[in-house]
């Protein structure tokens, strides 16, 4: 799952999967801009049948935040 999610975050941050790590940050590492990071949590809901709360997205800064995010969610079904 985690290879496939970082694959995912690098086709919106147009960065080679190898340069997302944990600790980069959405907009200010990657780039993306809100309209990017929408996109990117709709694709990652349909790509892993799982849906991020609004409260949820608002606490996702890096890589290891939406990471954690989804691991719980994809454990809770």
């Amino acid at each position: 799952m985690e290879q496939k999610f970082k694959e995912i975050i690098a086709q919106y941050a147009k960065v080679p999967v190898e340069e997302i790590t944990d600790d980069k940050k959405f907009r200010e590492d990657l780039g993306l801009t809100s309209l990017d990071f929408m996109s990117l949590l709709g694709e990652l809901e349909d790509e892993f049948d799982v849906e991020f709360e609004e409260e949820n997205a608002a606490t996702v800064f890096t890589v290891a935040d939406a990471l954690e995010i989804m691991k719980n969610l994809t454990e809770g079904e």
